[in-house]
């Protein structure tokens, strides 16, 4: 029984062993990446991640292994240019088959290869129902994808003639003096004719290869063969890479909502949950490392310490925090690759910007509403008369006859007990009492006057202003 088990959970490890080999990526090496199913904007995520991942570990190449019947053209799209910015060869491996979309990805990469029993091809554009575009839309449509799949072809040293008829059925495509694909249908290459040679040059595909083991062989390729594989989290990456501009939203109103609704904690949990998944999101799509994070981080830190030492002296470390805050949540949504500069021009910046604006004016148009309403909100005012700091009796829990005893007119003096934010606990003679400010923030153990007192809200200022 003991040696059943044994053999049982060795059978179970090998299911989870990697299919091409190890998993971590050392200098040197092939790295295979399977793209396997529909082409979707979390496949974008993970190819987008492997090709960052093989080049910055110093992989001699990368070999995309492929069985799809297509997907979204504009992920497909999307892909082509992730695989633009890297500088480390590129091979496509058609084990089975690659249509529609799998096709542009295909002619995106420098070499193709593939299984004998294979095929490529059929990429047309089509509704999301899978019927044919309307006459005048499809022409406007496909003149776009071929002009695209076009310059990947010329780029990548593929016959440019095949890769439109791919997707053009008007494309007559002529070798020589031999025609191999007529007009009136789209095209579509099996492996064998693909891997054809016309005039000392193949149709498209650099042979045919029984597996990645032969392809690395035949393509001459040296190093020791690793593998990236897909996670669940992915798709994760996806939804919170497109909600971006919300996340940052919400956290910088509950950041705010945090500071100026006294005694609730609420607030502050949901801010920090929606930077973290930001950042998360961020690092699982392959756009942000830790040193975003740990930016953001120092930035927090500098704005506490602004409010809770220097509240009434300085500013500059309140606006030296926030810069370093923007600044790493701009920084995260940058698509930046591997032997890049620093800092990337263009279209790369368009949409981090566009995210980190919207954010900021609604963010601001969110805050400006709450100030306005919120103190008046019975909400506001049970909160502004918790008891959760300094123990001690509390003005607002007392009978009036006892309130009528002090002396809170305009004009007495008082000390903070804890932060005030706005609002706290103060002492007054020997009474401790809840209070509240016009809105500045006040540290504690500092001399405090009375402004005025609203029936039982008393309304404080710092002395020395």
């Amino acid at each position: 029984m003991k040696r059943l088990l044994i053999l049982g959970l060795i059978a179970a490890s090998a299911l989870f062993e990697p299919v091409y080999g190890r998993d971590t990526i050392h200098k040197g090496d092939v790295v295979v990446v399977p793209l396997n199913g529909e082409i979707s904007k979390s496949l974008l995520m993970f190819v987008r991640r492997a090709v960052k991942s093989a080049e910055s570990n110093g992989a001699t190449a990368v070999v995309f292994e492929m069985d799809t019947y297509g997907g979204r053209l504009d992920s497909a799209a999307d892909i082509v240019k992730a695989l633009n910015q890297t500088t480390i060869p590129t091979y496509t491996f058609i084990n089975t088959n690659a249509g529609s979309a799998g096709a542009i990805i295909a002619i995106g990469t420098q070499h193709i290869f593939m299984a004998p029993v294979s095929a490529i091809g059929a990429a047309a554009p089509v509704l999301s129902t899978g019927e044919d575009l309307p006459a005048t839309l499809r022409e406007k449509t496909v003149s776009y994808w071929t002009a695209l799949i076009r310059g990947a072809a010329t780029k990548n040293g593929h016959n440019p003639d095949v890769a439109v008829a791919f997707m053009d059925k008007d494309k007559e495509v002529k070798l020589g003096d031999r025609v191999i694909h007529p007009k009136g249908t789209l095209l579509s290459l099996n492996a064998q004719e693909a891997s054809e040679k016309i005039n000392g040059k193949p149709v498209l595909a650099d042979g045919i290869a029984d597996s990645i083991a032969d392809l690395v062989k035949k393509a001459n390729l040296k190093g020791s063969v690793a593998s990236i594989r897909p996670t669940g989290f992915e798709q994760l990456a996806f939804w919170i890479t497109a909600l971006a501009p919300l996340l940052l939203l919400g956290g910088i109103v509950c950041a705010w909502l945090e500071f100026k609704v006294p005694g609730a904690t609420l607030p502050g949990i949901v801010s920090a949950v929606c930077f973290a998944l930001f950042f998360l999101g961020h690092y699982l799509a392959g756009l942000a490392g830790w040193e975003v994070v740990a930016l953001f981080v120092l930035g927090v830190a500098l704005v506490i310490i602004e409010i809770l030492f220097f509240a009434h002296s300085t500013i500059v470390f309140g606006v030296v925090g926030v810069f370093l805050m923007l600044a790493s949540l701009f920084w995260a949504m940058v698509d930046r690759y591997p032997g890049e500069t620093l800092f990337p021009t263009g279209g790369t910046l368009a949409l981090p910007l566009l995210n980190l604006l919207l954010a900021l004016i609604g963010a601001a148009v969110v805050i400006g509403l709450l100030a306005r309403y919120l103190p008046k909100t019975s909400i506001y005012r049970r909160f502004a008369l918790m008891t959760a700091n300094p123990s001690g009796p509390s003005f607002a829990a007392t009978p009036r006859e006892f309130a009528s005893a002090l002396d809170l007119s305009p004009g007495a003096e008082g000390t903070s007990l804890s932060i005030l934010r706005p609002s706290g606990k103060a002492r007054f003679l020997d009474q401790i009492i809840d209070v509240v400010t016009q809105g500045e923030f006040i540290p504690p153990n500092t001399a405090i006057i009375v402004v005025r007192k609203d029936g039982m809200r008393v309304v404080v200022r710092a002395a020395q202003s």
